[in-house]
């Protein structure tokens, strides 16, 4: 019984249900008790002088609801509020870790900028697969523009505020309040209105999908065509070579000059009547010696590639 009472403690997880039940995670959340000034300040107190994990999962549990109270104002982003409310709790736990109770200042205040920072981060990274905002600035933009165009369009609460576009007097003004130029406003407001397309087919026809997938695919790196083109250019150039070396010095030549050579006039090598003449041979014969080393050659070219 100690030891379990021990390990709830210092585990704070291990008092709450899944996140993945989320209403049974929230209810369970509102009902953990407040800590008084008193017991805040103690807490904090024995963690900073020696580390206490105890204390530590005390002051965790008694602020989780304000995790959960601040993910409901990101809600709009489209991102699971599980996920939100997770990473809040990584900004909870590092607040708690950093609090210095000395300065007068109670947790709950100094948790709330850790907790929107990890928020923040997840939402800009997960958000969208193009990112939306790199510069302090840009971020400022980012997590305002949505809320002030609702407040513009007299408070409208649908998602229809948000897709509409900024009048020029609108954009003024939220360029003159967050201190950024006309062109930010402008750019950030269309990076939010676009819409996301979809990669993968959205159906499950058999018909051709023309989802960007299929045009936007790049496979010249997959490894199988990579050895191929690897296993090509070989056989185009030394193993062609040590191909030629397989054969006597006239079976070469007539292959040279009928399938290799390549005159000014790209007219090619000789003909089979040209050869048989040099030789005083038949042109019959010229083309059995040839298919005879083409045979040897492609023999060689398999050894060589196996």
């Amino acid at each position: 019984m100690t030891t379990h009472t021990a390990l709830t403690v210092r585990d704070p997880w291990a008092l709450l249900p899944s996140l993945g039940n989320l209403d049974a995670y929230i209810t369970t959340v509102n009902r953990m008790p407040m800590l008084t000034p008193e017991e805040e300040l103690s807490f904090s107190r024995r963690l900073r002088e020696s580390g206490d994990l105890d204390a530590a999962g005390r002051l965790v549990l008694s602020h989780l609801r304000l995790v959960v109270s601040i993910s409901r104002q990101y809600m709009g982003y489209g991102l699971p509020q599980g996920d939100l409310i997770q990473e809040g709790n990584v900004g909870l736990m590092k607040a708690v870790k950093r609090f210095d109770p000395e300065q007068g200042v109670r947790l709950v205040s100094y948790a709330m900028h850790w907790i929107k920072a990890e928020i923040h981060e997840y939402i800009l990274r997960n958000w969208r697969m193009v990112k939306v905002a790199t510069t302090k600035a840009q971020r400022k933009l980012f997590f305002n523009l949505r809320s002030m165009k609702h407040s513009m369009k007299e408070g409208a609460l649908d998602d229809q505020a948000y897709r509409s576009t900024l009048s020029e007097s609108e954009v003024d003004q939220v360029a003159r309040t967050l201190n950024v130029k006309r062109e930010e406003v402008l750019e950030m407001e269309t990076r939010l209105s676009g819409g996301d397309v979809a990669l993968e087919p959205q159906t499950d026809d058999e018909g051709e999908s023309y989802a960007p997938i299929a045009y936007l695919a790049d496979d010249s790196n997959e490894p199988t065509r990579v050895l191929e083109a690897r296993k090509r250019d070989y056989l185009a150039g030394d193993g062609i070579k040590l191909a030629l070396e397989s054969l006597d010095e006239r079976s070469r030549r007539i292959v040279e000059e009928r399938w290799l050579k390549v005159n000014d006039d790209s007219s090619g090598g000789m003909t089979l009547h040209e050869l048989a003449s040099e030789y005083g041979v038949s042109a019959e014969r010229i083309r059995q010696i040839e298919v005879a080393a083409m045979k040897k050659m492609r023999k060689a070219l398999s050894e060589v590639t196996a």
